[in-house]
């Protein structure tokens, strides 16, 4: 298993030294599996339509196949049982996307929060906090929750 996720690191994700981009890349596509990751536990009940719906941003989003999403989506789950915040993510995501492709990403967090049709206070409450790191307005916070709405 373990070098089944190094080669897929290795080929998809890009794991290399810190100069190289594809590295960065690989670090970045990671960062925004996790943040979906973390909408989709926020609440302690991760349903089916949930978990399809983080592997559909996933695609979206980073422009995945259906395998390499499902690969991603399991190496973002282990990363976030290792991980202690939301920064080391969030910094991923804003020296990479513009202003723009994070209030997107946002109103993906916010389909997944809503692929259950129940949003949990806890799911609105890591929203609003990866949207504060993204320095995304509360109108594009807003904008994004009414987009995933239609």
């Amino acid at each position: 298993m373990l070098s089944a996720a190094r080669k897929f690191l290795e080929k998809h994700i890009g794991v290399a030294g810190p100069e190289d981009d594809e590295g960065e890349d690989g670090r970045l596509r990671l960062a925004v599996a996790a943040l979906l990751v973390e909408v989709l536990r926020a609440d302690y009940d991760v349903s089916a339509p949930e978990r399809r719906q983080v592997l559909a941003s996933i695609r979206e989003v980073l422009q995945l196949g259906e395998e390499e999403a499902e690969q991603l989506l399991s190496l973002a789950e282990e990363e976030i049982d290792k991980s202690h915040d939301l920064y080391q993510f969030t910094s991923q995501v804003n020296r990479a996307f513009s202003a723009g492709q994070k209030q997107r990403l946002v109103e993906q967090l916010w389909r997944v929060a809503q692929a259950d049709e129940i949003i949990h206070k806890y799911e609105e409450h890591i929203i609003r906090r990866v949207a504060d790191l993204l320095h995304v307005s509360h109108s594009g916070f807003i904008a994004a929750k009414l987009r995933a709405e239609r």
